[in-house]
């Protein structure tokens, strides 16, 4: 009935969805340029041959699926088209996807634009990334009979008690997959009982990603300026975490001489608004996007796709969205490149991957902003218990790395279905 209900309106609220994304537009968070996608009206020819279809709803999706693409096209016969929603994980893609992979973004859920955009790329296999269910587009899949496969798949506590008021729904809407691959135990648990038919758990695919790139000319650059400066990184910050490290730099400022704060808040067109606040502080702040040396007591590094520039400059690292922000941000990234690892008691989003860091001393949590500047004062002052916190991150994330062996070998079937066939007329 729900569902019924829910395609009667996506088709008869057209006019209001186009004011929707014009107004998104407007924000800037749509693309001009390739409005049409969102309509299902494809900017790229479809390739020739076999086409695999990953959808990730914005950037951490996204970046979580790039070594699952590597290997899909490591044999050279299939294409790969991936999906997202959000400009700012269109951009990311446009400089991390291999060749043979194209990137388009998905159309909104209204069924005739999303027919559009199946008539034109007809996916052999399609993988979906979490929990970002459009059931429209999940729906025309199923018709087609094309095997749909959720990876990574994520449902959180509140999710779950969300779509629980909705049972027939979301129980209509995981009938279309053919196999559900969750992150854990306990997403594996809640996708059953909301009706997911064969769900697995093979691991996280997050803990199989490869170390953020940097450009070493840009590292080599950076250290030169820094120097021996003692530095330490916040990173992926929320609002009210940057003022906590500013104020943080200001307890530890005096007993670490010259010591370097880098911000980097989750969203870099906040700069401008941290900035501000950093200086309110009285501290003396440069900006990243403007080009601006870190010569001064905090450096706001307010830019996109840098994370692994600043992981290896930084021994030590707090992630973000864990003190003033429920949810917290993934503290595998740092971990994968030796740094050690602090965060706040909001982890909800890693219900997993915090406790166990934790149990591997790898990583190191903290209640408030007194706690996190004992605990970066301290390794700072010693940069061998740094080092060795560092070690054991980057020993448990090796470790954790294995979990793409296992998606590939559940998707092995099914790859080989979609590589001994060519794409449907």
């Amino acid at each position: 009935m729900i569902h019924a209900l829910y395609r009667a309106l996506s088709i008869a609220g057209g006019p209001l969805i186009d004011v929707f994304l014009k107004r998104r537009m407007l924000k800037g968070k749509e693309d001009p340029a390739r409005a049409g996608e969102r309509r299902g009206l494809a900017s790229l020819a479809r390739p020739d041959g076999p086409l695999v279809w990953l959808h990730a709803a914005s950037v951490g999706e996204s970046l979580s699926l790039l070594p699952l693409i590597e290997r899909l096209l490591d044999g050279g016969r299939l294409r790969v088209l991936v999906t997202t929603g959000t400009v700012t994980s269109a951009r990311l893609m446009a400089e991390r996807l291999p060749a043979g992979a194209v990137h388009q973004f998905v159309p909104v859920d209204r069924p005739a634009w999303v027919r559009r955009f199946l008539d034109h790329w007809r996916p052999g296999l399609v993988l979906w990334a979490e929990s970002d269910f459009w059931p429209n587009l999940l729906a025309e899949i199923g018709k087609r009979h094309v095997p749909l496969i959720l990876v990574q798949g994520r449902m959180s506590a509140r999710s779950f008690a969300g779509w629980s008021r909705a049972p027939g729904f979301i129980a209509r809407v995981l009938a279309d997959f053919t196999l559900c691959l969750g992150q854990t135990p306990a997403d594996v648990e809640r996708l059953v009982q909301l009706g997911a038919q064969d769900a697995r758990c093979l691991g996280n695919l997050k803990l199989a990603v490869p170390p953020l790139p940097c450009e070493p000319a840009e590292l080599a650059a950076l250290k030169e300026q820094i120097g021996d400066r003692p530095v330490w990184l916040a990173s992926s910050t929320h609002p009210g975490e940057e003022a906590v490290a500013a104020r943080v730099h200001r307890t530890l400022a005096e007993r670490l001489p010259g010591l370097l704060t880098i911000i980097v808040p989750r969203h870099p067109e906040r700069g401008p608004e941290v900035l501000g606040e950093v200086k309110a502080l009285g501290l003396q702040v440069s900006l990243r996007s403007a080009g601006e040396a870190p010569d001064r007591a905090i450096l706001v590094a307010d830019t996109m796709g840098e994370l692994g520039l600043f992981y290896r400059l930084a021994p030590v690292v707090f992630m973000g969205k864990s003190l003033t922000v429920e949810g917290g941000q993934n503290p595998f990234e740092p971990a994968r490149l030796g740094a050690a690892v602090l965060f706040g008691p909001r982890m909800s989003n890693f219900p997993d991957m915090a406790p166990a860091m934790l149990a591997a001393d790898a990583a190191c949590q903290v209640a408030d902003q007194d706690q996190l500047a004992e605990a970066v004062g301290r390794l700072l002052a010693d940069p061998a218990v740094a080092r060795a916190m560092g070690a054991r991150a980057l020993a448990w994330a090796e470790a954790e790395a294995g979990a793409l062996d296992q998606v590939m070998g559940a998707l092995a079937p099914f790859i080989a279905a979609v590589e001994g066939s060519d794409a449907r007329p």
